[in-house]
């Protein structure tokens, strides 16, 4: 296997992870255990903005890229699109920061309403 693929292949990796981290929490409603996983991937994405921290699959991916004798993330459609997403331009500190809040506060929201539902006496006289 090229080192070119294997590239791609942590580029999707990471891409899957980002969108776990992100939306995981949907997925209690219909498979709670998800909150085993979810978690602490959540915390690791959050610590990762918030610190300004690097995610291991990224050097790992821009290795394998050097190995395979690319300079950047130029050409092809994972290059174009998914690199885009993982690694957008204007990426500053501040908006890094603004990132980990929204990842944080929108995790601490659904985990939240799930807990509420799975409560006992959840909605019985209540107006929600």
């Amino acid at each position: 296997m090229s080192s070119r693929t294997l590239a791609d292949g942590v580029l999707l990796l990471h891409l899957g992870f980002v969108l776990f981290v992100t939306l995981g929490a949907l997925l209690l409603a219909r498979w709670p255990r998800v909150a085993l996983v979810h978690l602490p991937a959540a915390a690791w994405g959050v610590f990762i903005e918030l610190t300004g921290g690097i995610c291991p699959l990224t050097p790992l991916e821009q290795h394998l890229r050097r190995q395979g004798g690319e300079a950047g993330y130029s050409g092809g459609f994972i290059d174009h699109y998914v690199t885009a997403a993982l690694y957008p331009n204007g990426l500053t500190r501040e908006v890094q920061l603004a990132l980990g809040g929204a990842l944080l506060l929108a995790n601490a929201i659904l985990y939240w309403r799930w807990w509420r539902r799975r409560a006992p006496g959840a909605g019985h006289g209540r107006v929600s």
